[in-house]
């Protein structure tokens, strides 16, 4: 039987070997150089191929680091800019409402300028009938701020309706296109009496009823409707809607048409409601 002999070489030993032999490479082909040449090309063609691949793996391998690193700070942006969007879509949505809520106050201050004469206070409609109208709505305001039965409700450019129910802090409102709903009313220019009859059906084309027009009597298409000083109900020289269509009645005795309201009734957001009540004039 063979003996095995093992040898084990300290690694520090090793080390200062192949110092050593480097050392001694470096120097021999320093000094040289002529001699050494050809073995240089035979390790640099062995070598070079390998290099190459090396290289290329270390190019496509910073690539590949580049290219997360970049991944990562497009991810990044992305969500910075997902979050700056709905930042400003948020804020443009508070712009828009701070909008309407301004028109809606210009207007508000425009009816009361018209309507001076009358004192006032604003309400917000909290909740609407269903269907395309607001025949009868409901508004913020109610005893605790003055508001009574009977009282008249503004809103757009004209008369809207009247307080029918009063709750501590709310109140219901009929409109003037609600079918149960009558208005004595006159023709500004005129001064010919009329009665303006709301109509849900006829609203769908943009109008509601004008009645008991006096056979004779001059008007024409545009001509402005106003409550009456005779309403029992109503405060005078409120602006009703716009007259057109008007036909003799068959019994030959009166003549009707159509009337176009001063409120878009689809749209009510806030109303003016006159606190003087009409008996107070009388």
């Amino acid at each position: 039987m063979r003996k095995r002999f093992d040898i084990q070489i300290k690694p520090r030993y090793l080390f200062v070997v192949l110092f050593i032999f480097c050392v001694a490479m470096l120097v021999i082909s320093y000094r040289f150089t002529d001699e050494t040449a050809p073995l240089k090309r035979v390790v640099g063609d062995a070598v070079t191929p390998m290099q190459t691949g090396i290289n290329r793996i270390g190019r496509s391998l910073a690539d590949q680091v580049r290219y997360f690193k970049k991944l990562d700070a497009l991810t990044e942006e992305n969500e910075r800019l997902k979050e700056q969007l709905s930042t400003v879509t948020y804020e443009n949505q508070i712009l828009l409402q701070n909008r309407y809520e301004l028109e809606n106050f210009r207007e508000l201050y425009e009816l009361d300028q018209t309507y001076a004469d009358y004192p006032k206070v604003a309400a917000r409609v909290i909740t609407h009938t269903t269907g395309n109208w607001d025949s009868s709505f409901m508004i913020d305001k109610g005893e605790n701020d003055g508001i009574k039965v009977g009282m008249n409700v503004m809103a757009g450019n004209g008369l809207c309706g009247i307080i029918t129910e009063v709750g501590k802090n709310h109140a219901m409102v009929r409109s003037i296109i609600d079918d149960t709903s009558y208005v004595s009313a006159m023709f500004l220019k005129t001064s010919d009496t009329c009665i303006v009859k709301g109509n849900l059906k006829t609203l769908n084309n943009g109008y509601i009823e004008v009645t008991d027009i006096r056979k004779g009597a001059t008007v024409r298409d545009g001509y402005e409707v106003v409550t009456s000083y005779i309403s029992t109900k109503y405060h005078p020289g409120i602006l009703i809607g716009y007259v057109s269509n008007v036909e003799m009645d068959a019994s030959n005795m009166t003549m009707s048409g159509v009337l176009t309201p001063a409120v878009d009734f689809s749209k009510l957001d806030m109303v003016l409601i006159i606190t003087q009540e009409k008996e107070e004039l009388d």
